[in-house]
Formats: C-alpha cells, structure tokens, sequence
C-alpha cells in the first residue's frame, strides 16, 4: 500500500466487542484503528445507563454507564487511534489489504478488518405523529438517561415490547404514575417483565395508539396526549413520553462486503469468528456461530479469538494466543504502578 497508513486491524463498532478487541489486539501488539459511528464509545449500552450489569464474571454489580468508562478507559489502553461520528460505507478487498471507506469520504487502510456493529448501525424509530420532532429537546424521550429525571412526574411509554415495558418497570419506582400504550391486545415482553407489570402502578392501555401530542403554552414540551382507542378518544396529562417502537436496522455495510450472512441477518461464521470472506472477521451480537453465547461476556471472548485469528492472518508464524496478563512484559510497567497505588 506504498506510503499510505495502514493498519494491522480496523475494528467497525465501539460497542464492548469491539472495545475488548481494541484492548486484545493491543496486548498482541497489532496497530489498530476503530471506527464508531456514534459521538462516543460503547455501543447499545448508552441506551441503559443506570441499568444494572449483573452477568460479567468477577465484575460487581454495576450501571452500564459506568461500566463504558471501564471497557473504554481498558481499550485506551494500548493507544488506539480512534475515530467517532463516522459512518463505514464501503469495505473494499484489494490485492494489498483493505479500503475502507467512510461517509466524509476518507479512505482508511488496514490488513484485516473486524464487524463490531452490534446489530447493524441501529436507529429508534420514530414515532408518526405529526409536529413530533419539536418536542425531541425537551420531553420526548427514544431513550432513558436517568430514572431519576423522572420522579415525581406522570410518564406515558408508547410501545409494547421488551424495552418499552423494561422502561416501565425501572421508572415506576420513580414516576408518580406511569401508563404503557400499546397498540395490540396484549404486550409481547418477556414474561418475566409482564408479571412484574401487575405488581406496579403501570397501567396498561391496550389497542391503544397515539394520536398526537397536546403542547404547553410555550409550544416546547408535551403536557398532553390525545390516544386513539377501541372505544374512541382518550385525552391525558403527561409530563414526559417514552417512544420504543423498536429499531431501523441497517446493514448495508455488511452486505456490500459481501460477507454471507443468514436468515436472521447476522454474519455466518465460526467459532474463531471467521467470516466466509478471509481478513474479515465478527464479533458480539453481529455473528451467529454453533455454540454462541449472547452475553457481554461471549462477546470477549469473540473479541479474543478474532483478534488471535487476525494475528495470524497477517502474519502466519505468529502465536495462536496472545499471552495472559499476568506474565505479559507489556504490562509491567502499568503493574508497577498500580501496586504502587494499592500498597503504598
């Protein structure tokens, strides 16, 4: 690739995958670049922040939000470069490599290249209600940042899934009242989440939809919701709406690296994290494989095996296996110091 800069590895996603492959590939020496096409790292977990992390081995429970700042402060590790608010349109295989290509129109370069997407880049979906966007500053909500913003408040959620009743269940302990609109006959949650429904003061309204917002008299913010149900209008006060219509799942990106995929549309793979296109591998919810465990927990160890794989990909006689921490020289100095900290 003559004078150009070109990486060992490109990893597309900042979410816990591609964080603990950024950390991996680090320790195995390899010069890595990711690419997240949102502002920040960490992926879907910026949409639980105050969610509680219990299913990590040796890790405490812990908010999601302060759990980025762990996987992010450990991808740092190594020095990265790292490149946020862009958007990987193209991955190109050449004879030297890979192009790949963003949607500012630069052109990164790298010898193998890692899907961290999650499950495509995701996007809420919107709700179709007119005028709707301009309440998107104040009170409608397509996230929930802290349960506390809502205490004391009466908060409608739109949506009958899981997210939408997980919603419901966290903020009840906070909200004076909170009602769930639903547009089918019943909620299509986790059963687990329904039933803890009926113990709350959630009220559900099924076959129910929103009709549109009612504004204050400073035209920003929602102070009311006129609902369509099976038996005409319903008009109520609200202080603040939660919309979880599900997500827009794009993954063009992957289709166009002409990875295969399956009927679910996630990349078929292996294992190791090997995709049908050599150099490029996947890791976290975007592969499928036999034996794939759906937990933050899987998903480093498809961190793992991708970088080792990756490793020898560009360069055969490497080790299968990076060495562990605790008899890796590239940690002594960092090890030194924090033994400093704790016993001094």
């Amino acid at each position: 690739m003559g004078n150009k800069d070109v990486y060992d590895v490109l990893i597309i996603g900042g979410g816990p995958s591609g964080l603990y492959a950024t950390f991996y590939a680090g320790l195995r020496k390899m010069k890595t670049k990711v690419i997240e096409y949102q502002a920040s790292l960490g992926g879907k977990l910026h949409i639980y922040p105050e969610k509680i992390v219990w299913d990590v081995g040796g890790q405490p429970p812990i908010p999601a939000g302060k759990f980025i700042d762990q996987i992010v402060n450990q991808a740092l590790t190594f020095a990265p470069t790292v490149v946020l608010k862009e958007q990987v349109t193209q991955v190109l295989k050449t004879a030297e490599g890979f192009e790949i290509t963003t949607s500012t129109g630069e052109i990164h370069y790298s010898k193998s290249v890692i899907f961290a997407v999650g499950s495509g880049i995701i996007t809420p979906q919107k709700i179709a209600v007119k005028g709707a966007e301009r309440f998107e500053v104040t009170n409608l909500n397509y996230t929930v940042k802290s349960l506390g913003s809502f205490r004391g408040k009466t908060v409608l959620v739109s949506g009958g899934g899981h997210s939408a009743v997980d919603w419901a269940n966290e903020i009840e302990p906070y909200a004076e009242k909170v009602y769930i609109a639903c547009r089918k006959k019943e909620l299509t949650a986790h059963e687990a989440d329904i039933a803890k429904l009926a113990t709350n003061k959630v009220e559900c309204l099924y076959n129910t939809t929103v009709d549109s917002f009612i504004s204050d008299q400073s035209n920003s913010r929602i102070c009311g919701v006129s609902l369509k149900t099976a038996d005409g209008e319903q008009i109520i006060d609200v202080d603040e709406v939660i919309v979880n219509h599900g997500y827009e799942i794009d993954n063009a990106l992957i289709e166009q690296a002409k990875v295969k995929m399956n009927e679910d549309q996630l990349i078929e793979g292996n294992g190791f994290c090997e995709t049908s296109v050599p150099g490029i591998f996947a890791v976290g919810d975007i592969i499928s494989y036999e034996g794939k465990l759906n937990l933050i927990a899987g998903t480093f160890q498809d961190a793992a095996n991708a970088i080792n794989r990756c490793k020898q990909y560009i360069e055969p006689l490497s080790e299968e296996r990076g060495m562990v921490s605790s008899h890796n020289e590239l940690f002594d100095e960092l090890n030194l110091e924090i033994s400093k900290e704790l016993y001094s």
